[in-house]
């Protein structure tokens, strides 16, 4: 039961499109990822995701709307809606899912992170 200071967890890396898992609870993992660029398109059959902007803005891409999400907000893709993040400059973001869920969904490719560090 140790608290987690996010700020300074986020200190620790700076490579984007690699989450970090901070947190675990009931079957979920908590983490922090820094996303600069576009991500791939990809869906999750049976994942819900949360993404919370700790820092700077992101772009969610769907494939019939984009929403901007600013720091202090967030958004929830439900399990098999096809997505994309999009993040013009470096953003900090804190995601909450099911510990089975892969980052790139159903691609593979070389943003794809089958093991995930602990910070």
């Amino acid at each position: 039961m140790d608290k987690v200071n996010v700020a300074q967890k986020l200190s620790l890396f700076t490579e984007h499109w690699s989450p970090k898992i901070v947190g675990e609870l009931n079957g979920q993992h908590v983490k922090l990822v820094k996303f600069k660029g576009e991500f791939v398109w990809h869906k999750h059959e049976q994942e819900d995701e949360l993404f919370f902007v700790v820092k700077g803005w992101f772009n969610m891409e769907f494939r019939d709307r984009t929403e901007t999400i600013q720091e202090n907000e967030f958004i929830i893709v439900p399990r098999g809606v096809e997505h994309r993040p999009v993040a013009p400059e470096e953003v900090s973001v804190l995601l909450f899912e099911p510990a089975t869920t892969l980052n790139t969904g159903d691609q593979q490719g070389e943003l794809t992170k089958h093991h995930l560090e602990r910070l």
